[in-house]
């Protein structure tokens, strides 16, 4: 699906006055469908990038094979900034989960900055006796392997969350795969299956209704999408982090004055008021980096997840 911004009409004045780049509509791909956490995202910054460059920013949604269908689209374009890639943890996972890949996900891109971070969500069905992580965790341990999770597939990050969970506490859980993550929410909902970890636009809606039962937040530190829940590792798991995040790279060998102005325009994005406040009203908390911090961030990722694909025998052949 392509979605291009409109441009404001005192916009490119500005952008020609300040900078030669860019010189034609830039095309940001993101590797999921419409209407999702990372496409509301991609759609937010595109709008304000627009505004800025005089050029339209065209949203072109890639979705499968777990974000390696728009990653491949992303490494091959041109490196002239032209192409933006909504880099994420699917693409740090893919590496150790698939047998072989069409790209290289540290050496086909330079990175820009890292955008925002948003944590999963251990949610339980009400009927389960547990109202916290340790309770949860006592209760796995008096019936090894009866308790069910489920995930949104194998390998992806909310399987691994589990399986992190698990190695670090030593119970056993039966994991149940879904085809997506609306599959997994009626069967929770439904009581077919005890608990799972997902993004709080997902899971608090339903928290908040009294359908389900919010434990923990899977992130180092609590998080300003949902203040009052606290983190695993405040629950008895010290050490749990993981979240799912959204970066911006671009192909390998963009010049770095693009890379450069690429940089210094979404980070000022990301700190305009009504941004932040769109973006933390969808459960994500904004970041911004340097590409230093997110090249070594990518590569750090890559061997962590890595790990826990490795631990939970997940392959994708």
């Amino acid at each position: 699906m392509l979605l291009a911004f409109a441009v404001l009409p005192h916009a490119a004045a500005q952008s020609n006055a300040t900078s030669a780049f860019p010189v034609r509509p830039v095309r940001f791909i993101i590797p999921f469908p419409p209407g999702g956490g990372a496409d509301v995202i991609g759609r937010v910054l595109a709008q304000k990038l627009a505004d800025r460059w005089g050029q339209q920013v065209v949203i072109d949604n890639r979705a499968g094979a777990g974000g390696n269908i728009g990653a491949e689209i992303a490494a091959a374009a041109p490196a002239d900034g032209h192409t933006l890639y909504q880099f994420n943890i699917a693409n740090a996972i893919a590496p150790s989960l698939y047998k072989k890949l069409n790209y290289d996900p540290v050496k086909d891109f330079s990175a820009v900055t890292l955008l925002a971070s948003a944590p999963f969500i251990l949610v339980v069905h009400p009927s389960l006796k547990a109202n916290n992580v340790q309770e949860l965790v006592a209760l796995a341990k008096a019936q090894p392997g009866k308790l069910s999770y489920a995930s949104s597939g194998n390998g992806g990050p909310s399987h691994l969350a589990a399986e992190m969970l698990k190695s670090m506490t030593g119970i056993q859980l039966n994991h149940v795969p879904y085809k997506g993550v609306a599959l997994v929410m009626n069967d929770l909902l439904a009581g077919q299956i005890q608990l799972t970890f997902t993004v709080p636009g997902s899971g608090m809606p339903q928290v908040r209704a009294g359908r389900l039962r919010a434990l923990a937040v899977t992130t180092a530190r609590r998080s300003a999408a949902v203040p009052g829940v606290p983190t695993i590792a405040e629950s008895g798991v010290p050490g749990y982090d993981t979240a799912t995040w959204y970066a911006v790279v671009v192909p390998a060998g963009t010049p770095r004055p693009v890379i450069g102005k690429l940089h210094t325009d979404l980070t000022q994005a990301l700190n305009l008021p009504d941004v932040r406040e769109r973006l933390t009203g969808v459960g994500v908390d904004l970041i911004g980096s340097t590409p230093e911090y997110l090249a070594g961030f990518i590569r750090t990722e890559i061997i962590k997840l890595g790990q826990l694909v490795k631990l939970s025998g997940a392959r994708v052949d």
